[in-house]
């Protein structure tokens, strides 16, 4: 019985394994893919991320809403990021059941299977064997990235904005033979399209400033180079005046700051300090470490994210950087005559090294915060293949990327997650107290961790929230808004608290319930200690708590009565 089974499984996967290299097999994986990845978003759960219940609800809610300005900032200093990019998924969960918002979300970010395919399939040697399977394989290898996965089906934005920079890569690719040509005009709508993921998100500026550079990449004279880079500069300033224009003007008119609060160290908006960059924790310290970075955050990933998100295949693809650039270096030092020969390399080829190498050194000096790197982990086994091929005969390469891809792809064991709960039906509940007058009343958010925008959409919008002594870079001026704010209402005024709600099950024992009792009076107490730093007293008698859940996690809350100290 073995001996006729086997064969025909062998042959069957053999049959398969040809399949994959059809026009069939491109078409079905084009649609199945997006599908499959809506299947693993619904698997991992309700999206449970600190930057969700911190400001991708809240923002969209005061955008729509007339909070601009009306709060101060219950997302903390996330609380004025642009909030278009949220619209989307704000509309979907205030209306549609929580687990078909978390498969269309996966699926959305599994368009970027489709577009990395592309892009493979435009740029793989020529007279490579299989193209179409190696074009799906490397697409799989791209989005096999932990980067990418720990991201899959949530709102922080990433993976959601890098179809707009993988778009923008596969039109340029597209519009490759007019660019040739000396048709500046082709790189419009990919500057365009790129523009508009940067208004999406700011950290995809990197990526603009990149793919600009790298357009330097194209043969020919330097006046058409230079036409081209111009060209796709004016079209991402373009899209980003499309997606993010309406949100820098309203900055600067209510806030003097058109990115209010960062860079405010250069543009003074009265109500936050004179900072500069949000987050500079994260950067590599010295020489030294810049030049072994890739090693560096791949020995230890927390250096770069709160996860640790280890991808094996940064080490291999600096390496194979270096050797391309020592090749290149030797081939000059033989002589002009070395130098002129046929490159390694096509310029569409060198195109898509150039804007990686670029990206990821911007990355590096700007943010060198993991997550904002997955456009380039995505296009990263693509590099790694195509370096290969420009160092090695193409046996060797195609050995040797097989080895290192199979290798990398162990960083998949080790993908953490930013944090899902069970499903429920309905995404978020909240109870709230019933205010008869909430435009006379005041809310004040006195801690940053766990963060409480999240709540703030389900109360009235004529109520107001402040956030004082959390996360936002307070100015005296802060300070004096929010005492203006105090004293234009009647009250009651509140405090609102994170209270720990007790398991589904309930406490497990009484230990359990008295630490838990325990953490409430400390976080209460350091509470009213914040309070009286702005001269206003908490009523600990008059506490309420209140339920909530997102998903199936319970969240409780506290609103504590306060008053002006005479």
């Amino acid at each position: 019985m073995t001996d006729t089974t086997m064969p025909r499984r062998a042959v069957g996967l053999h049959h398969g394994w040809q399949y994959l290299d059809t026009a069939a097999a491109w078409r079905r994986a084009a649609w199945l893919a997006p599908l499959l990845f809506g299947l693993l978003s619904l698997l991992v759960g309700q999206d449970y991320n600190w930057d969700l219940r911190n400001y991708h609800l809240y923002n969209p809610f005061a955008l729509l809403n007339g909070k601009i300005g009306y709060d101060l900032a219950p997302g903390q200093w996330q609380s004025y990021f642009n909030p278009t990019l949220d619209l989307l998924y704000y509309g979907l969960v205030m209306h549609l059941p929580a687990p078909l918002v978390g498969f269309l979300m996966g699926a959305l970010h599994g368009v970027n299977f489709v577009l990395l395919a592309a892009i493979v399939l435009a740029l793989l040697p020529a007279g490579s064997a299989h193209p179409r399977r190696l074009a799906l394989l490397l697409a799989l290898a791209g989005c096999a990235g932990p980067g990418f996965l720990s991201g899959l089906g949530n709102t922080m934005g990433d993976n959601l904005t890098a179809l707009g920079v993988l778009g923008a890569l596969l039109l340029l690719l597209r519009q490759w033979p007019r660019l040739r040509q000396g048709a500046p005009l082709a790189a419009l709508g990919a500057g365009v399209l790129m523009g508009a993921a940067a208004g999406l998100k700011l950290t995809n500026a990197v990526y603009a400033l990149a793919l600009c550079l790298a357009l330097f990449a194209l043969d020919g004279d330097w006046r058409r180079r230079c036409q081209a880079a111009f060209v796709f500069g004016v079209g991402v300033l373009g899209g980003m005046a499309v997606t993010g224009g309406h949100w820098y003007w309203r900055m600067w008119q209510q806030f003097g700051n058109p990115l209010f609060p960062q860079f405010n160290d250069r543009f003074g908006g009265p109500l936050a300090a004179p900072i500069g960059v949000g987050d500079a924790r994260w950067l590599p310290q010295g020489a030294l470490e810049k030049l072994l970075w890739p090693f560096i955050h791949t020995l230890h990933p927390q250096r770069v994210s709160e996860l640790p998100l280890r991808h094996l295949l940064w080490p291999m693809l600096y390496v194979a950087f270096a050797a391309l650039a020592l090749a290149l270096a030797a081939r000059w030092a033989r002589g002009p005559d070395a130098a002129r020969a046929p490159a390694a390399t096509a310029p569409p080829q060198r195109l898509l090294l150039a804007f990686v190498a670029l990206s990821y050194g911007l990355w590096l000096h700007l943010f060198s915060i993991y997550r904002y790197l997955v456009p380039v982990e995505l296009l990263a086994p693509l590099a790694l293949w195509l370096l290969l091929h420009a160092l090695m005969a193409p046996a060797a390469a195609r050995r040797w990327g097989t080895l290192c891809l199979l290798l990398a792809a162990c960083s998949v064991a080790s993908v953490s997650n930013w944090g899902h709960t069970r499903w429920a039906l309905r995404a978020f509940s909240v109870e709230t107290p019933s205010l008869p007058h909430p435009e006379q009343n005041l809310v004040f958010i006195v801690h940053n961790d766990p963060p409480m925008g999240w709540l703030v959409p389900f109360f009235s919008e004529r109520l107001a929230f402040v956030s004082l002594g959390g996360g936002f870079p307070e100015s005296p001026a802060y300070v004096a808004r929010a005492r203006a704010m105090l004293a234009a209402r009647r009250g009651p005024f509140y405090a609102m608290l994170y209270a720990e709600a007790p398991p589904r099950k309930g406490w497990p024992d009484a230990a359990a319930r008295a630490r838990a009792e325990q953490a409430g009076r400390e976080r209460l107490a350091r509470g009213a200690a914040t309070l009286e730093h702005y001269g206003l007293a908490l009523d600990a008698a008059s506490c309420r708590q209140y339920g909530s859940a997102s998903g199936t996690h319970p969240f409780a809350y506290r609103l504590c009565q306060v008053a002006p100290r005479p």
